[in-house]
């Protein structure tokens, strides 16, 4: 079971020191395995700048052993039923409920997401995907479908890789993970080396269920090492990828000299759209949030806003105020909005993009490139508002991944659209409006794989993925289900 973390991590304040959570052991075939190597990956805080634990780093050897076990499950977890696979997944939920306070200070400790943040959507987002996929099932996604003289039935992939980002690590592995085991697939789990110990965590959690030996495994490492080695095994039927657009292209060439099943979810520059009739204090304020949201650290975030001339200065200086609210604090307190990036690397990046806007001309009137008074430790970038942006500037082409909003003009319905769409992305976006066939009808012209109109909730059994170069595939319900399922036709 998941390892009760002390009291201590329970403290608020300005400096605590997390226990080190130290791991020995991979889970390859229902067992943990004791690494042969003493190569470790250690993982920081980047509230605190402090390691607080490791990990050990898989070889060949291990990747060989989780690819087997996955391999050797995979016929009879294939024939399980339906009520069989409800039950392990309405299992796991119930565990992941149970242990969800613990998990998100976990996540809030590795990737420095505010702990609030992390109990709403770090947790509450698999927890809903889980219990989306117990849905799917007990309505028959995998009923077979009569088509003429044909019976089509839904047959496993067979071995799935899941290589999983630092962003949101529970999340992108439950959105892998819950529909392989609902479509009979086993899989093998490589976590980002920023985030791996609430992925270790979540294993005891697996363990802990009646899922069978092999169906779930799980290896440690980087990307560029073991993440390769399980791409190109021959053994591997698929790879379900979420991460840089950089990293999926290799991944895609690496999976089609195999001819692997792919499923990329990659980088976006996604687009908020307030048309010139919209509710400006519910645009404004939600496009804020969600432009900020884990600091930014979000594929989906919305980091362009698109603004009708006239409104511009209206608009903006709402936006400043609201990004004001947004203040980087301690991310244990409970109050806190914003708290660090995710590693040094990350807070050089988005800091280098603020300098890199300045000098194309932007203006920074919110934020900036400069230390964050009183943080006198952790990755912390304010949050950051920049106006006079152009449609072809780096800050509104290139995914900054940090607290960095940029704020564009536009001059008509035609204008806003041909703005958003001047983009190699195509992940999200969001349109804003009164009149709901009017947001509609721009939320169709957009070549992007998902639109929010006027603040809609999140849908978990609603389609995810992108355009473009944000990848193919979809993730989440019913399509996110079926890229885990081969059709297959009997002829009656």
């Amino acid at each position: 079971m998941l390892l009760r973390q002390e009291e201590s991590l329970r403290q608020k304040g300005r400096v605590y020191m997390a226990p080190r959570l130290h791991r020995d052991a991979f889970y390859i075939g229902g067992e943990w395995r004791t690494p042969a190597t003493t190569e470790r990956l250690a993982v920081e805080n980047p509230a605190t700048e402090e390691i607080i634990g490791s990990v050990p780093v898989s070889g060949p050897d291990e990747v060989n052993l989780a690819v087997a076990a996955a391999g050797s499950a995979a016929s009879e977890w294939g024939l399980s039923t339906a009520d069989e696979r409800i039950f392990v997944l309405r299992q796991i939920a119930e565990l992941v409920k149970a242990s969800a306070p613990e998990l998100a200070v976990l996540v809030s400790d590795e990737i420095g997401t505010p702990i609030t943040f992390a109990e709403q959507v770090q947790l509450g987002l698999p927890i809903a995907v889980l219990e989306s996929h117990i849905r799917l099932l007990e309505e028959g996604a995998l009923d077979d479908e009569r088509m003429g003289t044909s019976l089509v039935t839904k047959a496993p992939m067979g071995v799935a890789v899941a290589i999983t980002p630092w962003n949101y690590p529970l999340h992108q592995l439950i959105g892998k993970v819950a529909p392989a085991i609902a479509a009979g697939c086993t899989t093998i789990v490589k976590p980002s080396a920023l985030a791996p110990l609430s992925t270790f965590s979540l294993f005891e959690l697996f363990d802990a269920s009646d899922l069978p030996p092999g169906v779930v495994n799980l290896v440690f490492g980087p990307g560029a090492a073991v993440g390769e080695l399980l791409v190109s095994h021959p053994d591997v039927d698929m790879v379900s990828f979420t991460g840089s657009t950089r990293a999926g292209r290799r991944v895609a060439e690496l999976a089609g000299t195999g001819l692997k099943k792919v499923t990329l979810e990659l980088g976006g520059k996604s687009a908020s759209i307030i048309l010139d009739d919209a509710d400006l204090d519910s645009a404004v304020k939600a496009t804020v949030a969600k432009a900020y949201q884990n600091g930014g650290q979000t594929c989906s975030a919305w980091t362009r806003l698109l603004v009708p001339d006239r409104l511009y200065d209206e608009v903006l200086e709402r936006v400043v105020t609201e990004a004001e609210s947004f203040v980087p604090g301690d991310p244990r307190e409970p109050a806190t909005k914003l708290g660090p990036l995710a590693s040094a690397d990350q807070r050089r990046q988005v800091l280098d993009y603020i300098r890199k806007g300045e000098a194309e001309g932007a203006k920074v009137v919110a934020g900036g490139a400069y230390d964050v008074p009183g943080m006198t430790r952790g990755h912390y970038v304010p949050a950051t508002v920049l106006t006079d942006v152009v449609p072809d500037a780096t800050v509104a082409q290139e995914e900054i991944f940090g607290p960095v909003l940029s704020v564009l003009r536009y001059e008509n319905d035609d204008d806003a659209v041909a703005v958003a769409n001047n983009s190699r992305y195509g992940l999200a976006g969001a349109v804003w409006s009164v009149d709901v066939d009017r947001a509609s009808r721009v939320a169709r012209r957009l070549a992007t794989g998902r639109v929010d109109i006027n603040g809609a909730a999140f849908n978990t059994l609603a389609p995810f993925g992108g355009f473009k170069d944000s990848g193919f595939g979809r993730e989440l319900g019913r399509y996110g289900l079926e890229e885990y399922l081969q059709p297959r036709s009997l002829q009656l």
